[in-house]
C-alpha cells in the first residue's frame, strides 16, 4: 500500500481551496513539495513531514497541537500557575483542555505578545539563541531621547552581563518630559530593554512588546487571546527551520 495521502486532500483539508481548485494549482506550478514543484496528481505526501507551498507561502505541518498568541496585560506573571498566587497566563486558557506553555517570558510589567503552544518542538526552537527571533518593544521612557541614541545602542551598550545592541531604533514621539521609542532586538536576556535604556539614561516607565519574529500584536486588546493564522505558523515553521 502507498504510504502517504494525495497532495490535493492535503491542501483541501488545510483550508487552500476546493479538491479541484487544489489540483488546478499544482498544475500549473503554483504548488511546492520539498522544493519541486513539478508535481503529478496522483502523487502522495506525509503531511507532517513534507514542507509544502502555495504560491511561495509554506503551509504548515500537519499537527493537532495548539499555536495561540495572547497579548499579556501589565501585572500579569509569565507562568501558567503562580505559587505566590498572583495573577496568571493560566486565566487566559482555562477553557481550554489543552496543557499549554509560553514561549519566552514577559517580566510582569511588561505587556504585549506571548506565543502559547504546547509543541514543544517550535518552542524549544523559538526560544534558542542562535536563531536569533527578533522582537519589537515599545517604551515610554523619561527624558527626550535624542535621534543620536539609536546609532548608539545599534552600536552596542555595555551592561554587567556584556554588549547588547538593538536591530533598530527611533523615536515615535517626545512630550513633557518623556519619549516613545520603537526598538528591535534579538537578544533574550532579562529584563534586557529594560535595562539597556536605564543604561542609556532612559528609564522605562512603561513597555509592550509588539511582535514576535513574524507574529504581530495587531490591534488585540489586553487580555484577549487568538489563534494563529494558517499563514503564521507557517512563517514561524520557516524562521527556525522545521
Amino acid at each position: 500500500m502507498t504510504e502517504g495521502i494525495r497532495l490535493q486532500k492535503v491542501l483541501a483539508q488545510a483550508g487552500v481551496a476546493s479538491r479541484r481548485r487544489c489540483e488546478e494549482l499544482m498544475v500549473s506550478g503554483r504548488v511546492e513539495v520539498n522544493g519541486d514543484t513539478s508535481l503529478k496528481l496522483g502523487m502522495r505526501v506525509d503531511p507532517a513531514t513534507a514542507v509544502i507551498r502555495v504560491d511561495g507561502k509554506r503551509l504548515p505541518p500537519s499537527s493537532d497541537h495548539a499555536y495561540l498568541v495572547l497579548n499579556k496585560p501589565r501585572g500579569v506573571v509569565s507562568t501558567m500557575a503562580d505559587e505566590q498566587g498572583r495573577p496568571d497566563l493560566a486565566q487566559y486558557v482555562a477553557e481550554r483542555e489543552d496543557r499549554l506553555f509560553h514561549v519566552g517570558r514577559l517580566d510582569t510589567e511588561t505587556s504585549g505578545l506571548l506565543i502559547l503552544t504546547n509543541d514543544g518542538d517550535l518552542a524549544h526552537k523559538l526560544a534558542h539563541p542562535s536563531f536569533e527571533i527578533a522582537k519589537t518593544y515599545v517604551a515610554l521612557v523619561d527624558g527626550s531621547v535624542k535621534d543620536s541614541l539609536g546609532q548608539t545602542l545599534k552600536a552596542g551598550i555595555m551592561l554587567e552581563d556584556g554588549v547588547v545592541s538593538v536591530d533598530r531604533f527611533r523615536v515615535l514621539d517626545r512630550s513633557n518630559g518623556r519619549s516613545l521609542v520603537e526598538l528591535d532586538i534579538h537578544v533574550g536576556r532579562n529584563k534586557i530593554v529594560r535595562r539597556m535604556l536605564a543604561a542609556a539614561g532612559h528609564p522605562v516607565r512603561e513597555l509592550t512588546r509588539t511582535t514576535f519574529g513574524t507574529i504581530h500584536l495587531g490591534g488585540m486588546k489586553p487580555g484577549r487571546v487568538r489563534d494563529l493564522t494558517r499563514d503564521e505558523r507557517g512563517k514561524l515553521f520557516d524562521s527556525v527551520g522545521l
